[in-house]
């Protein structure tokens, strides 16, 4: 983590020295995406960039955006990261000096969105993940945002629920040990677990690696220890999987899972196997009302389909962030004092009403926002509650 630290400075400093006048001429605004376009999450970041294409179809039909006095033709540049935390921040130092981007939105997962702040925050330039919920994402990096909740937020409403819902009282987590996110979550949900129920109330903690499929063996262990829930903080590529062994093997325990769970693709991927599963999201798309009435009747006329929490939270960022480049009053031609003042004026943000609710940026560039519990009832998403701050 130091060499990586040193490397962001290094570089930050010797573009700052290099290019203090960065002037995009041509007078248009560049967003930046650092998006996984392989590697897992590519579905994902495919709806999130359906819903970046819908504004900048808005703003192109409206003229331009105006800020200040002046109109800019808005221009998307896309990156793929592969989901991989080495091209994510490498491509900061390629949008930045090459494509002199205003600011980036971007990446999808904690693994590459914590290197790839740290690197915004060298360049001084806003950064805002839509769906990366590690802690650390905005921690001591003022330029680096998130539309998403934060993932300590969530373990204390699912211990409460499966207490209420299921009166379990012994609980189990199966987890990716080399992942931050899934680790991270596992961490907080049995600190959450036994600080309600007492120490040793998971009775089993069981991991895996990357590139595991085959969690049998972890599956056994559950089922000898006598959970009586099971909390499963993955992708919704990886659940199927987990679900269908835990089926071949008799465990039949409530499932809680999380926000990677909200994805159409994980009710293809699993089907039936999956219903009775709660997971919280930051989003789920039915009783729309509002300004998310608006989203969802505008991507599902252009996708025919209906939106996910990928999708919503990253038309809640981009919003956001033209919201605060418009609010900055006018744009100077400096590159770097505008990625200042967008900064300022996005640190100002008070009840933005999105997609997904009501936002509020905290000090540390996370939202105040609600959080859903979901349920998979007969193949689909419902709202089962809402817990807000």
């Amino acid at each position: 983590m130091t060499q990586i630290k040193t490397f962001l400075l290094f570089y930050g400093v010797a573009f700052l020295m290099l290019c203090p006048q960065a002037i995009a001429a041509d007078g248009t605004i560049r967003i930046g995406f650092n998006f996984p376009l392989a590697g897992g999450l590519e579905l994902a970041a495919k709806h999130g960039q359906n819903a970046a294409e819908l504004l900048l179809k808005d703003i192109k039909a409206s003229g331009g955006l105006k800020v200040g006095d002046k109109v800019y033709d808005v221009e998307y540049i896309y990156g793929n990261n592969d989901a991989d935390p080495t091209k994510a921040a490498n491509l900061v130092i390629e949008q930045v000096s090459k494509h002199n981007v205003l600011a980036m939105i971007g990446p999808l997962s904690s693994k590459q969105a914590v290197p790839v702040g740290q690197m915004a925050n060298a360049f001084s330039t806003v950064v805002i993940s839509p769906w990366s919920t590690v802690p650390k994402t905005t921690e001591k990096m003022p330029f680096s945002f998130r539309s998403c909740f934060v993932y300590t937020d969530q373990t204390p409403i699912l211990t409460k629920f499966a207490d209420q819902e299921y009166g379990a009282k012994k609980g189990a987590v199966l987890f990716n040990a080399t992942n931050i996110y899934s680790s991270g979550m596992a961490k907080a949900f049995i600190k959450d677990f036994e600080e309600y129920h007492g120490p040793g109330a998971v009775v089993a903690n069981e991991q895996f690696r990357n590139g595991d499929t085959d969690f049998r063996a972890q599956i056994k262990n559950i089922l000898l220890s006598g959970a009586e829930v099971l909390f499963l903080p993955q992708q919704y590529y990886e659940v199927p999987t987990v679900v269908e062994q835990m089926i071949e093997l008799g465990l039949d325990i409530p499932i809680l899972g999380t926000e990677g769970y909200a994805t159409d693709e994980l009710l293809e991927r699993c089907g039936a196997n999956c219903n009775g599963v709660v997971f919280t999201s930051n989003y789920l798309p039915g009783n729309a009302q509002g300004i998310n009435k608006t989203f969802v009747e505008q991507y599902s006329k252009a996708y025919d389909l209906v939106p996910d929490e990928p999708a919503a939270l990253t038309w809640d960022a981009m919003r956001a962030l033209f919201k605060a480049i418009k609010d900055t009053g006018g744009l100077t031609g400096n590159l770097i004092d505008d990625r200042v003042a967008v900064q300022r004026q996005l640190a100002k943000l008070r009840n933005f009403e999105g997609a997904t609710g009501m936002m509020s940026f905290n000090a540390s560039g996370n939202p105040d926002k609600c959080i859903v519990v979901g349920k998979i009832v007969d193949e689909k998403f419902t709202t089962h509650d809402s817990v807000c701050p």
